[in-house]
């Protein structure tokens, strides 16, 4: 028989469950221009979607020029929600795309610390609106271009000199089908926006998510 001294196991102390930051980022830019998409790439919930089909009478007020394959139009917003780590949340929104949708931005945009502007190289000018938007109004945001398949390709500082970015707003490619491009993208305007807003101690808490 051997003999021994037994050791009891002894769970250590147990972490308290942690509180998770919540964010509201919202997802802009021109009509088609994959912000629906986006929000469905990345989405851990399935995602709330406000899209209706067009329609004749929408004609003579939807410019569907460059996206003429398009049937469908976010009406309302588009939701969705991504755990950047165990105690930071982002809820996305993605805001509709058309002239005639744009009384709903102000609300939208309440309390958003937030922005991704998402551009298509065939279409840039779509994306001045949602830019002059977020600045007139002091939300940070970053832009993403979409690299639609077919479409050129150009140098981030062009883009950038086209855009007349500020230096200091992030510019970035992407391909809002694939759920790691879009997290890159998100945690960039995490960072970027915890870099401006205050209090510093809740920048350090949520800037490792980046």
């Amino acid at each position: 028989m051997a003999f021994g001294r037994s050791k009891t196991a002894t769970a250590g102390p147990r972490r308290p469950p942690v509180e998770p930051v919540t964010l509201k980022i919202l997802v802009a830019g021109g009509f088609g221009v994959g912000k629906t998409t986006l929000v469905g790439a990345v989405s851990e919930i399935r995602p709330l979607r406000t899209e209706e089909t067009l329609s004749e009478a929408g004609r003579p007020v939807d410019d569907i020029s460059g996206v003429e394959s398009k049937t469908t139009t976010t009406v309302a917003m588009d939701f969705g929600r991504i755990t950047l780590r165990e105690d930071l949340v982002l809820y996305l929104f993605g805001t509709p795309g058309q002239d005639r949708f744009w009384f709903l931005w102000d609300e939208l945009a309440q309390g958003a610390l937030g922005a991704v502007v998402l551009a298509d190289t065939r279409r840039l000018e779509d994306s001045f609106a949602a830019i002059d938007y977020f600045e007139r109004r002091g939300i940070p945001f970053a832009v993403a271009v979409n690299c639609f398949e077919g479409s050129a390709r150009y140098p981030a500082g062009t883009v950038r000199t086209a855009l007349d970015l500020d230096p200091e707003v992030p510019l970035l490619l992407c391909d809002a089908r694939l759920r790691d491009s879009v997290k890159e993208v998100l945690a960039t305007v995490v960072e970027h926006a915890l870099t401006l807003a205050t209090p510093p101690a809740t920048a350090d808490r949520a800037s490792a998510a980046t």
